[in-house]
């Protein structure tokens, strides 16, 4: 499991990949899987854990020498393992781009998670690399903007264990919004449509470098600590109580976001979610059953007032079904043994066997080479 070298994993307050390797890796271990991690200093894990550079580097996030560096070292413990004679099966890949783009440099086949949205930029990247290693989207929605040849093994959502979250039936007087304080976010948003609907909000999440002059514009000066408050990055049982408080949850977003792990983590707590249908919050977001899908924030603010239909143990169970990590294990299992057996020459169905598993509704566009896999227990 190859984990970027920004943040420890789990990560102590901020880092959705880390939160995502740290669940999955866990699972793998509690499976009878043998992994071994390779992420930033500080890591913990069931796994076998090696942190390959001298220190973590979260303010120096997609810096191309400590990825580099860090995907380098990672290699060359790989190919030793194979010169041992101990060779890994599958080389699960979470950072950005140097693996992928080396993923033909090293004996050993690899899976790439997609965790990040096609740009220009990045389509013109992956179409260039892409038949080095197997990828896995982890909503159809971001395979929208996948070029042609890409070789997607799968799509898999974000995995959350729901045993770590409580389910509250009776919510508190309040909306919560949480991200970085960034305009595709929309915490200006979240705030005209508390004020519209009359509601309390509460504002989480940090304020990276970069972000200090948008937040000042349009955040601070709406903060009065009461009726628009911001209480910073949360992370723990202070984040858990936060989520499973709050009467719902906003998602302003105005991008075609690929997937957005708040929404799990508040639905998972019984706690509704009011979004824009952007990207992947048309699949995550049940209209009725997890939250409700509006159009702008007028509809948002009046959505607020509609949340007594959503019954909290059914928008918990539609999370657990489709998204608790032991579902997500599974599904990246069967990947896991297709891209192994490939490697050694024992998968003979061909690309074309991976349609058997797409999901109702699921039309790859042309050239896209995919097969989804429905995380579902």
């Amino acid at each position: 499991m190859l984990a970027p070298p920004w943040i420890p994993v789990p990560p102590p307050g901020y880092g959705g990949i880390e939160a995502v390797v740290a669940q999955l890796t866990d699972e793998l271990v509690d499976r009878g899987h043998d992994v071994t991690l390779f992420a930033a200093p500080g890591s913990r894990s069931a796994a076998s854990v090696r942190s390959l550079l001298d220190r973590a580097h979260p303010d120096e996030i997609e810096r191309s020498l400590h990825e580099a560096d860090h995907v380098a070292r990672a290699f060359e413990e790989i190919d030793a393992a194979r010169a041992r004679g101990r060779p890994f099966d599958v080389i699960h890949d979470h950072c950005g781009f140097v693996a992928f783009a080396m993923a033909d440099r090293v004996s050993t086949p690899m899976v790439h998670t997609l965790h990040g949205p096609f740009t220009d930029e990045t389509s013109a990247f992956y179409a260039r690399h892409a038949d080095k290693a197997e990828v896995v989207a982890i909503s159809h929605a971001q395979l929208e903007g996948a070029p042609a040849g890409l070789r997607v093994a799968g799509v898999v959502p974000n995995p959350i264990d729901a045993e770590q979250w409580p389910l509250v039936r009776e919510k508190d007087d309040f909306l919560l919004w949480v991200g970085r304080m960034t305009a595709e976010k929309g915490p200006h948003r979240a705030i005209a449509v508390a004020r519209r609907a009359g509601k309390r909000l509460v504002l989480a999440g940090p304020v990276q470098p970069g972000q200090e002059a948008f937040f000042e514009r349009e955040v601070a000066p709406h903060l009065d600590g009461h009726r628009i408050d911001y209480v910073g990055e949360v992370a723990g049982a202070r984040k858990r109580h936060l989520f499973s408080r709050a009467r719902a949850l906003l998602m302003p977003i105005r991008w075609p976001e690929p997937f957005g792990m708040v929404m799990l983590e508040a639905m998972v707590c019984g706690t509704p979610v009011i979004a824009f249908p952007e990207g992947a919050a048309r699949e995550l977001v049940i209209d009725g059953r997890t939250g409700l899908l509006v159009a702008d924030e007028a509809e948002m603010a009046r959505a607020c007032r509609r949340l007594a239909g959503i019954d909290p143990v059914r928008c918990r169970e539609t999370v657990v079904d489709r998204c608790d990590v032991r579902c997500v294990a599974r599904a990246y299992e069967r990947i896991y043994a297709r891209v192994a057996a490939a490697a050694l020459g024992g998968w003979r169905g061909g690309r074309a066997a991976y349609a058997d598993e797409l999901g109702p509704g699921l039309r790859p566009r042309r050239g896209v080479e995919t097969g989804a896999l429905h995380a579902r227990s």
